[in-house]
C-alpha cells in the first residue's frame, strides 16, 4: 500500500483532455482513460531502441470524470506480455528495480464553458517511471496497467527486427512545412514550359523513389514541428510541442517519458557521425528532434545542453558525447545568460574540442579532422531570395555579436556540403558511416507570415542543395553508400489558382476593382518568371537567371502568381514580391491581430479566417512527399504514416538488431 500525500503544487494544464473526442482541453494526453501508460497503445518500437515507460492513476476531484473523492488507488499494477504470452509484472519482465510512486496534482479545464465560468476540475495522481528500457524481441507486446477496482488501460506495442543493412551512410532533408502545393508553384517559377512541357524540371522530380506521409500528432490532426519531427526520427507518435518525450501530466518540461532518436540509436550501436544543420536557429524544433528530449520545445538553454552531453541522468549509460556538428542561427542560445549560469556556449564547446565558426568565410576554412559548430546569425539565417537577389535587406540581419548587417552567411548548399564533407572525413578514420539532417527552415517560416517568395525560393534552394548533394556524393565516392531521403514534417493549406496583373491592380481604386486583376483558367496565361522583364512567356528561347539554372530569372514579373491560403489572418494581398523586407501580414491592436496597416498597402483587403489571436497563418492537414534516393531507396514508395519513415530509415541502416552492448564512440 502507498499512503496519499498529494503535493501542493497546482497546474492548469489549459494545453494538456477528458475524453479522445475533446477539442481545446485534454486532461492528459493520449490517456483517455484514467489510468495512462507511456509509450501508449498502437506504439510501434525498433528491436533494441531505447525507452521510458511512464505509468500514472488519476483521480479528478469533481466533473463528470470524479472519482473516489479525488483518492487514486495506491494499489495499482503494471505487467506486460510477449506474444500471447502471460502477463508479468514489469520489474520481472525487465529486470528492473520497482521506483518510487510519485505523487503530485494538477487543474485543467473540461470545457470551454468551465474556462468561462473560471471552474477548473483538480486531478490528484500518482505515478511511476522506468527508465532506459528495451525490447529486443520481434513480435506483438501488451502492457496493462490495473487500477481503481477493476478498471484497465491497455498499450498493444509491436516490435520489429532489421538485420541487414542497405546503407552505411543517411543523408535526411527536412523541407520544414514543405506541402506538394509549394512544389508545384516552385516548379512552375523555377522551369519554363513550351506547349505545356516542362523544359526541365526540379531535382526532386528525378527521385527513384517518391512517396506520402499523413502527419497528424498523436492526439491531434494538426501537427507542429516538434512532435513531427519527433515521429520521423523516433516512429512515435508526440503531443504538439513534445521532443521525442511524452507531455504526461505533471506540466513539467523534463523528467518525461523519452524515446531514443534512429539518430542516438545508430551512434550507440554502430559510432557513426551525427551532424545536424538547419538554417533557423539551432534549437528550434526540429534539428532538436534529432537528438535531444523534452516535453516543451521551448527549452532552448537544455536543448544546447543537450546538443553537448546529452540527457543527465538518463541516457548516461551509453556514451554521446556530442553531436559531431552543428550549423544552424541562433547565437542568442548560446550567449552568457540567467539561463545558463551566464556561460558563453561558444567558448564552452570550443573547450570541449569543436571548431567555432560565425561566418561563410570561417565554415569553408574548417578542416575536415575536427568536430565543428558554426553559427552565424541572432536568430533565423537570412533566405536565399535575400542572401541573393534583395541583398539590402541583410542590413537587417544581425551577427552573432549583435552588429546589424550580417554579410557573410552561408546558404544551405555550402553548410550541408561542408558538413558531408566533415562527417565523411572523421568517419573514414574512425571505420564507421555518418548520418546528417539538414533542413530547410525558412519554408516554413516564411508561409507563415505568407511570404510566398521567400518560402519558394528557400524550396528551390533545398532543390539545388539536393541536386548539389548528390553530385558530392558521387565525386567523394559515397553514393552508392548513402541513403537520401527528403521530406516535410507538415505542409501549409496554400495553393495557387491564376496569375495576377500586379500593375493592373495597383492602378485600381477599389478592392472588387482590384480582384479584377486575377486571371483564372485560360486567363492565368504563362509564367513570366522564367523570361526576362519585356520578353513575352511564349518566346521559345532558354533563358538562365543571374543565380543559374533552377532558379527564376526574374522574381517581380508583372504577371504573378495567384495564391490562397486555407488558414489566415486578416491581410491585404497584391501577390507582389516584398522587396524591402520580410512580409508582416497583421499586427496585433486592442481587440487582436487586424491588418498591419504597413503591409501591401496597394492589395485588396481578404478578411481572415483564424481565432484573432492568430497574427500568422497555421499548419494544415495536408499529406506531404517523400524523395528517396540510394541504397534503401525503394523502401520509401507509397502512402505512410510520419513514423513509418523512422523504421524504414531504421531498415536501410539495419538498426533493428538484438543488441545488448554499446559500441564505445571515440571523439
Amino acid at each position: 500500500m502507498v499512503a496519499l500525500g498529494f503535493s501542493t503544487a497546482v497546474a492548469i494544464l489549459a494545453a494538456l483532455a477528458t475524453g479522445a473526442n475533446a477539442q481545446t482541453f485534454r486532461r492528459t494526453a493520449a490517456c483517455p482513460k484514467l489510468g495512462c501508460v507511456f509509450p501508449p497503445d498502437q506504439a510501434d518500437f525498433i528491436a533494441g531502441q531505447t525507452f521510458d515507460i511512464r505509468i500514472e492513476v488519476q483521480a479528478p476531484v469533481n466533473g463528470s470524470e470524479a472519482y473516489n473523492g479525488g483518492v487514486p488507488d495506491p494499489s495499482f499494477t503494471f505487467q506486460l506480455s510477449h506474444d500471447g504470452g502471460d502477463l508479468v509484472d514489469v520489474t520481472k519482465f525487465f529486470s528492473v528495480e520497482d521506483p518510487a510512486v510519485d505523487k503530485y496534482n494538477f487543474t485543467y479545464y473540461e470545457d470551454l464553458f468551465a474556462q468561462d465560468n473560471k471552474a477548473p476540475t483538480p486531478v490528484n495522481v500518482l505515478s511511476k517511471s522506468f527508465r532506459n528500457v528495451q525490447l529486443h524481441k520481434p513480435g506483438q507486446y501488451k502492457a496493462v496497467l490495473s487500477y481503481n477496482n477493476g478498471q484497465k488501460t491497455e498499450a498493444n506495442w509491436e516490435v520489429l527486427e532489421f538485420c541487414e543493412a542497405k546503407a552505411k551512410n543517411v543523408i535526411f532533408f527536412v523541407g520544414d512545412g514543405m506541402a506538394t502545393s509549394m512544389i508545384s508553384a516552385a516548379r512552375l517559377l523555377a522551369h519554363k514550359t513550351v506547349n505545356g512541357k516542362y523544359k526541365s524540371k526540379l531535382k526532386l522530380d528525378e527521385a527513384p523513389a517518391y512517396g506520402a506521409q499523413m502527419t497528424h500528432s498523436l492526439d491531434s490532426f494538426i501537427t507542429d514541428s516538434a512532435n513531427s519531427a519527433s515521429a520521423l526520427f523516433t516512429g512515435k507518435k508526440m503531443t504538439v510541442n513534445g521532443l521525442n518525450a511524452y507531455t504526461d501530466s505533471t506540466g513539467k518540461a523534463f523528467a518525461n517519458a523519452k524515446v531514443e532518436t534512429i539518430f542516438e540509436m545508430y551512434r550507440r550501436i554502430t559510432g557513426g557521425q551525427v551532424g545536424i544543420v538547419s538554417k533557423a536557429y539551432i534549437a528550434d524544433a526540429t534539428p532538436a528532434a534529432v537528438v535531444t528530449h523534452t516535453s516543451q520545445r521551448s527549452q532552448y538553454t537544455s536543448i544546447i545542453e543537450q546538443y553537448l552531453v546529452g540527457i543527465t541522468g538518463n541516457y548516461s549509460w551509453y556514451p554521446w558525447q556530442g553531436v559531431d556538428l552543428l550549423f544552424g542561427g541562433g547565437a542568442e542560445n548560446f550567449l552568457p545568460g540567467p539561463g545558463n549560469g551566464n556561460i558563453s556556449q561558444f567558448d564552452r564547446w570550443a573547450k570541449a574540442g569543436y571548431q567555432v565558426g560565425y561566418t561563410k568565410t570561417q565554415l569553408n576554412a574548417f578542416n575536415n579532422d575536427d568536430r565543428a559548430l558554426a553559427i552565424f546569425t541572432r536568430g533565423n539565417i537570412s533566405t536565399w531570395l535575400d542572401q541573393n537577389v534583395y541583398k539590402k535587406t541583410l542590413d537587417l540581419a544581425v551577427t552573432p555579436d549583435g552588429k546589424a548587417g550580417a554579410y557573410d552567411q552561408p546558404g544551405l548548399k555550402d553548410m550541408t556540403i561542408k558538413a558531408i564533407d566533415i562527417l565523411s572525413q572523421r568517419a573514414k578514420k574512425r571505420g564507421t558511416g555518418w548520418s546528417l539532417m539538414s533542413e530547410a527552415a525558412l519554408i516554413d517560416k516564411e508561409m507563415h507570415v505568407q511570404d510566398v517568395d521567400r518560402a519558394l525560393g528557400d524550396l528551390l534552394e533545398l532543390d539545388d542543395t539536393v541536386r548539389a548533394t548528390l553530385e558530392h556524393l558521387e565525386k567523394i565516392g559515397e553514393l552508392d553508400e548513402t541513403l537520401v531521403v527528403v521530406t516535410a514534417d507538415h505542409g501549409h493549406g496554400f495553393d495557387v489558382y491564376g496569375s495576377a496583373d500586379t500593375k493592373f491592380l495597383k492602378e485600381q481604386n477599389s478592392d472588387r476593382k482590384k480582384r479584377n486583376a486575377v486571371g483564372v483558367y485560360q486567363n492565368s496565361g504563362l509564367s513570366a518568371y522564367t523570361v526576362p522583364q519585356g520578353v513575352s512567356p511564349t518566346v521559345h528561347d532558354e533563358y538562365a537567371g543571374p543565380q543559374g539554372e533552377g532558379f527564376p530569372v526574374t522574381w517581380d514579373p508583372r504577371y504573378a502568381i495567384a495564391h490562397g491560403w486555407a488558414a489566415f489572418p486578416d491581410k491585404r494581398e497584391d501577390f507582389a514580391i516584398n522587396v524591402d523586407h520580410e512580409r508582416v501580414p497583421a499586427t496585433k491592436n486592442a481587440s487582436g491581430y487586424f491588418f498591419n496597416p504597413t503591409d501591401n498597402l496597394d492589395g485588396f483587403a481578404m478578411t481572415g479566417n483564424l481565432d484573432v489571436s492568430e497574427g500568422q497563418g497555421v499548419h494544415s492537414l495536408v499529406d506531404v512527399p517523400i524523395y528517396a534516393w540510394g541504397p534503401g531507396h525503394e523502401l520509401f514508395r507509397g502512402v505512410m504514416g510520419n513514423v513509418d519513415i523512422a523504421f524504414r530509415v531504421a531498415e536501410a541502416l539495419g538498426l533493428g538488431k538484438d543488441y545488448n552492448a554499446t559500441k564505445p564512440y571515440t571523439k
